[in-house]
């Protein structure tokens, strides 16, 4: 359970935190979105100091129905904002989110540690050569079809065995191109509906028969705002108590918005269980 990150060996024995960082005008989370240099550094340095282990730079909102952005535009948001970190704040282990090679590797080039691609190869079959050439962790997300076209592919014959065998094929390929460091998404929100997204999270240890890390991406996302009839903005609570749930079904990492609160947790989940 430990990744390579620049020659640095990270010990996923502990839970991480990973702290989210959208350089986009449309996150579904608005205070989420930081466009400006200044903005950007600033949220990075208050996750930094609240304890973020990682730093994920995103340049392509994913929701539902999210409109499609360039390649180029991707690029104009996420490499200067990967340089202003690494001037800033030179240690810190970014992972790039995308879904593209090139916008990935060419991330890697600038500085970034990991890669964290939704779609684990299928939106681009250059990503995992890329992640191999680059011998980067990567974190491999489930889910189906596009951005566009997911929430209309949340059918399963029985949604655990069909996210562990589109695992088992994709680890497999990983491996041949030999990727070292492999990362478990299993994406939720993404071609899930809210009851599947429940049933995903009450039964998440059955992936560590992987016997790979798992990250867990619940952060203020609408299983949690429309099951309590509120707002992404309201849903601090909410996240906090799911990301909990996950630490006990095995999460190594969470991905959040608000790092204080997930560090917290991490914390009194490590003190539960000396």
């Amino acid at each position: 359970m430990t990744i390579n990150c620049k020659g640095k060996l990270i010990d996923l024995n502990s839970p991480k935190v990973m702290g989210i960082i959208n350089t986009t005008p449309n996150s579904f989370y608005a205070e989420s979105r930081k466009t400006s240099e200044k903005d950007i550094l600033k949220q990075v340095e208050k996750m930094l100091e609240d304890g973020a282990d990682f730093i994920d730079v995103g340049g392509y909102s994913t929701p539902p129905g999210a409109p499609k952005v360039e390649e180029t535009e991707e690029l104009k948001r996420v490499l200067p904002a990967i340089e202003n970190i690494l001037k800033h704040f030179p240690e810190t282990l970014i992972s790039i989110d995308t879904f593209r090679a090139n916008v990935a590797g060419k991330s890697i080039e600038a500085g970034a540690a990991i890669i964290n691609d939704i779609s684990a190869g299928s939106l681009d079959p250059e990503m995992m050569k890329t992640a191999a050439n680059h011998q980067v962790p990567y974190i491999m997300m489930h889910m189906r079809g596009t951005p566009h076209t997911m929430k209309d592919l949340n059918h399963y014959d029985d949604l655990l065995q069909d996210i562990l065998f589109y695992f088992s094929e994709k680890i497999n390929a990983a491996r041949a191109l030999g990727i070292n460091d492999l990362i478990v998404d299993p994406g939720f929100g993404f071609a899930k509906n809210i009851d599947q997204n429940f049933e995903l999270l009450s039964k998440m240890q059955l992936f560590k028969t992987l016997e790979l890390p798992l990250l867990a991406g619940l952060s203020r996302k609408s299983l949690i705002y429309k099951t309590l009839k509120t707002s992404a903005a309201e849903a601090l609570n909410g996240t906090t108590f799911l990301n909990t749930i996950a630490l006990t079904k095995g999460a190594n990492i969470l991905r959040v918005h608000d790092v204080k609160e997930a560090v917290e947790c991490t914390k009194l989940f490590a003190e539960l269980n000396k």
